[in-house]
């Protein structure tokens, strides 16, 4: 008489393998809402030394056209030092990291309007979870504006007071420690400017960092609650 096989795998074996595969499906769906449910970040607590490093970072990926570090480094920023939700953070990442490679290759002021409806989508959820009320489409405008007036040889205390009008806007605040800052940002964009053709050591980036640094400083006190 013929026997049954025996079976692959014990009845044991099976519900271990069932109560396996379902703790992966709930670690799974888990590991999802973590990434995309939403958090209320601060704009106003950060870090500043660590946005300064991170912006002198990005900085260099910029201009050395390393747009995977770029994105990265955005990324890091909204997360760690903003505390946003890991989709968001993918996403303003995302938004920010694209229109600053749009706008890079355009010669004038109607062709870098392509990166604005980028901008426009980063300012939205910035806005949606970053604890301020302000609008994102003056916002972006405002921001691309500052972009541009760089590429007509304005002056760093012109396109720095539009710096300071971004953020004036963003915390619905204006005061000398928002001018101050924003003009330290805008005199280390000329800074690298004026070294741009290979001239860049080690210690310059070094400068940029600590006055980026200053900067840092200097707006965390100005959007201080309470301040105006």
């Amino acid at each position: 008489m013929l026997r049954s096989p025996a079976p692959i795998f014990s009845s044991h074996m099976v519900r271990f393998l069932l109560r396996l595969f379902i703790l992966v499906i709930v670690l799974a769906l888990a590991g999802f809402a973590y990434a995309v449910w939403p958090r209320q970040a601060d704009l106003r607590r950060f870090d500043a030394d660590a946005v300064a490093r991170l912006e002198t970072s990005m900085w260099r990926n910029y201009y050395d056209h390393d747009d995977t570090s770029l994105i990265r480094n955005l990324y890091s920023l909204y997360r760690d030092v903003y505390h946003f939700s890991p989709a968001d953070s993918a996403q303003l990442a995302y938004n920010a990291g694209t229109a600053a490679q749009l706008f890079q290759p355009t010669k004038s002021r109607e062709e870098a309007q392509v990166a604005l409806p980028l901008l426009e989508r980063y300012y939205a959820l910035l806005r949606s979870h970053g604890g301020e009320t302000f609008d994102p489409e003056k916002a972006a405008t405002l921001e691309l504006n500052w972009w541009q007036l760089r590429r007509e040889n304005a002056t760093p205390e012109d396109y720095g007071k539009v710096i300071g009008q971004v953020a004036g806007e963003i915390f619905g605040v204006h005061n000398e420690h928002i001018d101050h800052s924003s003009l330290l940002r805008a005199q280390m964009m000329q800074y690298r400017d004026e070294r741009r053709t290979g001239l860049m050591q080690p210690e310059d980036w070094a400068h940029i960092e600590q006055q980026l640094v200053d900067s840092y400083r200097e707006l965390k006190s100005g959007v201080a609650p309470g301040m105006k």
